[in-house]
């Protein structure tokens, strides 16, 4: 058991972290064009709407607090300090766990039954739904069982994650927690290696530039009706805009 829990919560951490890192470098080295969620909305929209929203809103919120809690464990034990501001964050967390979940299944579905998008599916695609599909279940089935995570997170798994970023890693409390949570943990880890040889690499870059970017304008100088028109006849000349 021990060896097992050196494996999982020493070398797994740092093996992923490690891959993430040399295969994230690599891949906008010499690959820089392929870091793309790939969309495919230009091939169905609809259900992409219904998949894509809830996913993206329940991911967010859920990283976010996650890293809150890993990074200000403290302001975090104080939030939960008062029983009414732990209710509502413990709520909030479960809905947008399910907000995600929703989305993935919606994602898998949509992915898996319209006929033009299997032409441009993958398998390491279907690795990382199951995978954030098993992870999302599995946070869900902790909140439900094993209540006030947002706490416990920040007294126990926050001194761990520490141990292992400041390279004197301590498994001495994750060793004992329930198969559950060990299993969300490493879950996590193996996602986090994954990373760079799928879709997910998109999130390190983000397109936040358009927040503050000017508006795009396009001025025609040409009759748009003319040109698409069929009886216009065909020149060689280009038209142009600006």
């Amino acid at each position: 058991m021990n060896a097992l829990n050196n494996f999982f919560f020493i070398a797994l951490p740092y093996m992923a972290l490690v891959i993430f890192l040399v295969g994230s470098i690599y891949r906008f080295t010499y690959k820089g064009f392929q870091f793309s969620s790939l969309s495919s909305q230009f091939l169905e929209g609809r259900k992409l709407f219904y998949g894509s929203v809830p996913f993206h809103w329940g991911v967010i919120f859920l990283f976010l607090g996650h890293l809150i809690a890993f990074l200000f464990p403290r302001e975090v034990l104080a939030w939960n300090s008062q029983p009414v501001r732990l209710m509502i964050l413990e709520i909030t967390a479960f809905i947008f766990g399910i907000s995600m979940l929703v989305g993935l299944v919606n994602l898998l579905v949509r992915r898996y039954t319209t006929p033009r998008l299997k032409f441009v599916t993958n398998k390491m695609d279907l690795v990382i739904y199951l995978l954030l599909i098993f992870q999302t279940v599995m946070g869900l089935w902790i909140a439900y069982n094993f209540r006030w995570g947002s706490s416990w997170f920040s007294t126990l798994l926050t001194p761990y994650l520490n141990s292992i970023f400041t390279l004197q890693p301590d498994i001495t409390v994750v060793s004992l927690l329930p198969l559950t949570v060990k299993l969300h943990i490493i879950g996590a880890f193996v996602i986090i290696g994954l990373i760079p040889f799928s879709r997910l690499i998109h999130f390190l870059v983000p397109p936040i530039d358009y927040i503050w970017r000017p508006y795009q304008q396009v001025r025609w100088y040409w009759g748009r009706r003319k040109v698409r028109s069929p009886r216009t006849p065909w020149s060689v000349q280009r038209p142009k805009n600006n």
